[in-house]
């Protein structure tokens, strides 16, 4: 489905976060299993951003749009930027103990193995259905401020820049995924499909790699902590809770990315961010 809808400029911004001198274990103020639920998404960015570059990429010649051409290109940006920054970010995980390269490599080793037996229209439609959960999961914390509240603010700030690009190019790689694959039945019931196995895959691999940090933190033990992950999760704020209904969209026959417009939200936390001086003008 075609959509008319005046979506967010997509610009790559080179942007440092400063990651230096904190306790990357226990920056949010819900404690260290949330933290931790935070940092084991992070361990997924800089190998997963490359996975969606080179899906999108690959159907380059085939974009006939010169605006999509132009989307293509600014969301391969800002993916190469949030590949850099998650890097640093798990380096500064690394440093403090914590089994990042272990769970790093091996995301590679799988990301790999899907590159090896998925035809290139089957690495879009993977694509796709974890950018519609990019999608969905960047619009909790730009749109309820208790998802961040209290978080140490060089933490909070990279969070909800990569919040921002993820929504400004959310449409891109499905926009190309339609070009290529037209919108008929064999598109749709391609994407559903993935878009289930996708599911099931990522959060089997989230809470094993969330676990795997716990663990190495020593507080797997800590009940309270995991109550308190749950209430994050799905209570207040309610994390996840939050994304069920537009995970549930994306079946939709006539789903777009662009049909859920939080375009706003973007805007004023761009704004805000001037406001603090927390990353270069915009």
């Amino acid at each position: 489905m075609e959509t008319t809808q005046k979506t967010p400029t997509i610009v790559r911004r080179d942007v440092r976060f400063d990651f230096g001198a904190r306790d990357m274990g226990a920056w949010h103020p819900e404690g260290r299993h949330v933290t931790h639920f935070f940092n084991a998404l992070s361990t997924f960015f800089p190998e997963g951003e490359v996975f969606f570059i080179d899906s999108v990429l690959h159907y380059r010649d085939r974009i006939a749009s010169p605006e999509l051409a132009v989307d293509v290109k600014g969301f391969t940006g800002q993916e190469g930027m949030h590949s850099r920054e998650h890097r640093r970010y798990n380096r500064a995980l690394a440093a403090s103990g914590l089994p990042v390269q272990r769970l790093e490599e091996r995301l590679k080793g799988f990301l790999d193995f899907l590159r090896r037996r998925l035809t290139p229209e089957e690495m879009l439609a993977v694509t796709i259905a974890l950018e519609h959960y990019t999608a969905i999961m960047a619009n909790t914390p730009l749109s309820d401020p208790r998802v961040l509240e209290g978080a140490d603010p060089a933490l909070a700030a990279i969070w909800r820049w990569h919040a921002i690009e993820e929504t400004e190019h959310k449409a891109v790689a499905y926009d190309v995924y339609s070009a290529v694959m037209g919108t008929g039945m064999r598109a749709y019931l391609t994407r559903v499909y993935t878009m289930i196995g996708a599911t099931l895959i990522f959060w089997s691999l989230v809470f094993r790699y969330h676990f795997a940090l716990v663990r190495a933190d020593g507080v797997a033990t800590d009940m309270r902590g995991w109550w308190r992950l749950v209430r994050f999760l799905w209570g207040s704020p309610g994390v996840l809770r939050q994304i069920v209904r537009p995970w549930l969209s994306y079946f939709r026959p006539d789903f777009h990315p662009w049909q859920h417009d939080n375009s706003v939200l973007v805007e004023r936390w761009k704004a805000a961010y001037a406001a603090d001086g927390l990353a270069p003008a915009w």
